[in-house]
């Protein structure tokens, strides 16, 4: 069906769109940190998105799309950009306002060299493929950048309870993008490893994605508190 994927990205929006306005969350109002956030993330990752489609990296199924393309890509995967961002920024916001206790605080630093670690080993291994190479590399620079350098957010615990939630919901949709499929992965670019029909970057594409939109946006966050202090 040609509106497969522009139907999943409108399903992925739906909710956190509708309950913007719920009462004790007030997303709505933190719109003006949220949006920009999510232009310059999406900016980011739709260079990479361009170059890896000329890579054939990935390709997208014209058997699910509307057919409309700007810059070489289909205009759902640049929604993709747009929506994603925005229901995982809400889980995060959410999360933050009903369960404002969080017992990982005590240890996400250590999560965070993990992840580090993880990235090093797994460059080491897979540097001579597209995918891994840049995924891995992304994610290193900006996750060592968040912990090591600008210090002055902490918000890495709250970080990881969402991305952790934003698993599930990655899960349904990632994994009709890819047994459809939508999105094809070219397995010579990546390590060829799946949880299900999910390449393993994937999950870790999910995470820079993410990491980047929730350090702007509490950025502008705080920010935003300063010029109204």
């Amino acid at each position: 069906m040609n509106y497969t994927y522009l139907l999943i990205n409108l399903a992925v929006i739906f909710f956190p769109l509708v309950l913007s306005f719920d009462k004790k969350v007030h997303f709505f109002s933190k719109w003006k940190f949220v949006l920009p956030s999510i232009l310059i993330t999406g900016l980011v990752f739709l260079i990479w998105d361009v170059l890896f489609t000329k890579l054939n990296v990935w390709s997208f199924n014209p058997d699910y799309l509307i057919g409309i393309n700007l810059l070489g890509l289909p205009l759902e995967e640049i929604l993709f950009f747009l929506t994603v961002p925005y229901a995982c920024v809400f889980i995060y916001e959410c999360l933050n306002a009903y369960f404002p206790k969080n017992d990982l605080q005590k240890y996400s630093l250590a999560l965070s060299n993990l992840f580090l670690g993880l990235c090093v080993a797994i460059l080491f291994f897979g540097y001579n493929r597209w995918y891994t190479l840049i995924n891995f590399g992304f994610l290193f620079m900006v996750l060592a950048y968040v912990e090591y350098v600008n210090v002055a957010f902490r918000f890495m615990y709250k970080f990881y309870r969402a991305y952790l939630v934003s698993l599930i919901p990655f899960y349904i949709v990632n994994g009709f993008l890819t047994s459809i499929p939508v999105v094809m992965y070219n397995d010579k670019q990546n390590l060829g490893f799946r949880v299900g029909t999910i390449p393993f970057e994937d999950h870790f594409y999910l995470m820079g994605l993410l990491l980047m939109n929730i350090y702007l946006y509490e950025v502008f966050k705080s920010k935003g508190g300063k010029s109204q202090a």
